[in-house]
């Protein structure tokens, strides 16, 4: 049966506390199931623990059938190896490791270190175990996702396909898999909107079960048949799809609140009673018996334990202050990349919300890096108005700079004053973090210190490339309401839709390098399943000449 079955699974990552301990819930055939909770309460871990990556240090588990595995950096931290190597960290067990020895046979034939017979044996290994069969499907994935064909997946590199395209690749072979159980560590990160669109089809449509990490909020709502939220020190299960697990959640605090408020009412009337009967037993020996019943009843009801109290909301304050500048913040004149978009010319004005869209590999971040004063593709002019101060959130949220530095030393570079730096970062989730290295936070713990730091610098232009791509969803609703409080101008580059939904107007470049302003989020979403359409919507402007 492709079924999923945990049981009090516990962990404690090697010198840290205990992150869970009473992880308990069932998946069963055919069910798409989404693992949600805050950054860094394990729900990446738990996938590695079902799958065989760490050991758990109790509990347990069983996955029924057969399984594929997909990480959430699958492909981004190599991009010199081959798609073969890729592709092969993704297959069923027994291949993996063939195909890891044949590649391994093939460099000692090359370095003259294996007289051939290592490497027929291998190559023997890999037929037997199905290998040629699974290169035929590589094929057929790559054809349906990747633009310019692959002719040989030994020799074409990681690095020549986009992060989307990576993603797609992988994800088509899993989900086409005819795999019983497959696991899905935020597979959305990387992929445009009309990818994400079909994503969404492909997980419907997919009959294998289903249990993945995803913190994007439209993706949860159209595939997910249930919600395993990880918080506190276990989870708890809500059996449907995640358009109504916020309010199951309010409903379930409100219970948990009350429950425990009832308890508590108990134990005190049972404590009084027992009091009184003391008393009682004190003035006459008669009522010992009582006396002793009633306290036994007490210490049962006390040992017994209160119910579990609600799991105290994770609570982020994003304030970003902004400042006034003047009403043009940014101009484009004849702007462009060669191969990627034609010049055009746009206005950006105070206090708009400008989102910048389009399919992968369009040349979107190119533009944001640019009007972040890294220009090096780009022609063109991009002056700026006065008074305004930019700054940029990375996707990558890699900088060098910080590494091997706590968290409250890159704080203190800012406020000076150690009591400060220590409330901001509370107010980020990030207190229990300010002794840890930058580099052994979790992706999203990195998203929240880089926020942290455009807040702290005050810019009035704030540009954002995929800003809530590894927040949780309680992280990215927060910046969401700073974001509606800014005073300010912000140009975001977003795959999320529902962060998308609450800008003013949109600038989309397609495939053929067109550049169109779109005035709401609907036209928007339009243009991106149709793109062929745009010249044909009455409220598509292009601002490229024709």
């Amino acid at each position: 049966m492709s079924s999923i079955v945990v049981s009090e699974l516990e962990y404690a990552p090697p010198g840290a506390d205990q992150l869970f301990f009473d992880v308990s819930f069932g998946v069963s055939p055919g069910e798409h199931a989404a693992l949600v909770g805050p950054n860094g309460v394990g729900k990446s871990t738990i996938l590695r623990i079902l799958t065989g990556q760490i050991d758990s240090d109790g509990g347990d588990f069983t996955v029924g059938g057969t399984f594929l595995q997909m990480t959430q950096d699958v492909g981004m931290a190599l991009p010199e190896a081959s798609l073969r190597d890729m592709l092969i960290e993704v297959a069923p067990t027994a291949l993996r490791n063939a195909g890891r020895r044949l590649a391994a046979a093939e460099r000692a034939l090359v370095a003259g270190t294996d007289d051939g017979m290592g490497y027929a044996e291998a190559l023997s290994d890999w037929g037997d175990l199905g290998g040629y069969e699974l290169e035929n499907q590589w094929a057929a994935a790559a054809q349906r996702s990747v633009k310019t064909p692959i002719v040989d997946f030994t020799t074409r590199l990681v690095g020549q396909l986009s992060g989307g395209e990576r993603k797609r690749l992988v994800l088509d072979l899993l989900l086409n898999s005819g795999a019983d159980v497959l696991f899905l560590d935020e597979p959305d990160n990387y992929l445009d909107i009309p990818t994400r669109a079909w994503l969404e089809d492909q997980i419907r449509e997919c009959r294998s079960t289903i249990l993945m990490v995803s913190h994007d909020r439209t993706l949860l709502e159209r595939v997910a048949t249930k919600i395993i939220a990880v918080e506190g020190s276990g989870c708890w299960v809500h059996g449907g799809s995640y358009a109504t697990f916020p309010d199951a959640r309010q409903k379930r605090q409100e219970l948990l609140g009350d429950d425990l408020k009832r308890w508590n009412d108990e134990e005190r009337r049972l404590f009084h009673h027992m009091k009184i009967m003391k008393q009682r037993a004190a003035q006459n020996f008669k009522n010992a018996t009582k006396a002793n019943g009633a306290e036994t009843r007490w210490e049962k009801f006390v040992k017994a334990g209160p119910p579990p109290p609600p799991v105290p909301d994770q609570q982020i304050y994003v304030q970003f202050r902004g400042a006034d500048s003047a009403r043009r913040v940014v101009k484009f004149e004849d702007v462009f990349v060669k191969d990627l978009f034609l010049p055009f010319n746009d206005e950006v004005h105070f206090g708009e919300r400008v989102g910048l869209i389009g399919p992968n590999g369009t040349g979107k971040t190119h533009l944001l890096n640019a009007l972040n004063g890294i220009t090096t593709e780009l022609s063109g002019t991009i002056t700026f108005g006065p008074r305004t101060s930019v700054g940029m959130f990375n996707q990558i949220n890699d900088r060098p700079e910080f590494r091997g530095r706590d968290c409250i030393d890159i704080v203190r570079d800012r406020l000076t004053d150690e009591q400060k730096s220590m409330a901001a970062l509370a107010r980020y989730g990030l207190v229990n973090n300010a002794r840890q290295e930058f580099q052994t936070l979790s992706g999203g713990q990195k998203a929240r210190l880089e926020i942290l730091g455009l807040e702290l610098a005050g810019h009035n232009v704030l540009l954002l490339d995929e800003p809530t791509d590894n927040l949780d969803i309680e992280s990215s609703e927060a910046l969401e309401r700073a974001l509606d409080g800014f005073e300010g101008t912000v140009i975001a580059v977003s795959h999320d839709r529902t962060f998308l939904a609450r800008f003013d107007r949109f600038i989309m470049i397609t495939d053929d390098g067109e550049v169109y302003e779109l005035p709401d989020f609907e036209i928007a979403l339009a243009g991106l399943s149709e793109p062929s359409t745009l010249a044909t919507l009455r409220l598509a402007k292009p601002l490229h000449d024709a």
